[in-house]
């Protein structure tokens, strides 16, 4: 039972990000302590009525709240801390994406966004501190999953697209945000340095991480299957971890339900087998790069 009040207070946490209020006003509403609202996202027991309230207070059904069914977050935040709840038990992770595998990109990575972020915030006018606040949440939630992946190296199998890199390389990190010319330089050469290390790692193939090249037309959804003892997870997300979340929108949905989980799996075991791998990936990468300093 403990295991259970546990998962509901990681929900009611991703939930509460999802909603946008703060902690505060649900407390207030709810008509408990803001103390007593985080003792409930730690996994302390939490009544059904509670629980029927929370739902209510939230727009959410409460079997979501409980774990029964099928998850869906419309905001970035709510979603990248689901995820970061399921990859701190997952052993596996099996995933279709874009152009990069965020739990393998560098600190500088991590840097450059925060820069893009905080451009985006200057130019907010009023909105100045919610759109920093925002950037905050989401940029904490992301470096705390890269922190979480450097302590427990679950295996990652990812695949990339070449046209996905290829607009990563023409347009740089945050392609979708306007930015000064300085920083978009910085950007394409971050985007540059990121799939040279792709590239570098298909080469060497370390233990437990590894990656495909998808020669093909882009996929059409980006998704990752993560699996633990006792628990497979689906993670469908149209959401960009380096586009800020208030110029996102969408809807990422998180279930277990088994036959999601399966058709999903053979969507990416028919796409892997056909990924370039090792070494000739490494070479098709190092191509485009090459292409696209070329055309710069």
């Amino acid at each position: 039972m403990a295991m259970q009040f546990t998962e509901i207070g990681q929900q009611l946490r991703a939930y509460r990000l999802e909603s946008g209020l703060r902690a505060e006003e649900i407390a207030a509403r709810l008509g408990v302590s803001r103390a007593a609202l985080y003792r409930y996202e730690k996994g302390e027991v939490i009544k059904l009525d509670t629980i029927k309230r929370l739902a209510e207070l939230l727009k959410i059904s409460p079997l979501s709240l409980l774990g029964i069914g099928v998850e869906y977050y419309n905001r970035p935040i709510g979603y990248a801390e689901r995820v970061r709840q399921i990859e701190e038990t997952a052993d596996q992770v099996l995933q279709l994406t874009g152009a990069l595998c965020y739990l393998t990109t560098s600190d500088t990575y991590d840097a450059t966004l925060t820069s893009v972020f905080d451009e985006v915030a200057e130019q907010a006018g009023a909105d100045r501190m919610a759109v920093r606040s925002q950037s905050e949440q989401l940029l904490g939630i992301l470096v705390a999953r890269k922190r979480m992946y450097g302590m427990r190296r679950p295996g990652i199998i990812a695949m990339v697209s070449v046209p996905s890199v290829q607009r990563l390389l023409e347009t740089g990190i945050a392609g979708g945000v306007q930015v000064s010319d300085r920083l978009r330089r910085l950007c394409r050469e971050v985007a540059s340095s990121e799939i040279a290390n792709i590239a570098t790692l298909m080469e060497t193939e370390p233990m437990g991480l590894q990656f495909g090249l998808v020669a093909g037309a882009e996929p059409s959804t980006s998704f990752k299957i993560l699996r633990s003892r006792t628990k497979v997870s689906l993670a469908v997300n149209p959401f960009r971890p380096d586009t800020h979340p208030a110029a996102q929108t969408g809807v990422a949905m998180i279930t277990g339900a088994d036959e999601a989980i399966a058709a999903h799996q053979r969507v990416a075991e028919a796409t892997w087998r056909e990924a370039l791998k090792g070494p000739a990936g490494a070479a098709r990468l190092r191509q485009l790069i090459a292409a696209a300093g070329s055309d710069s």
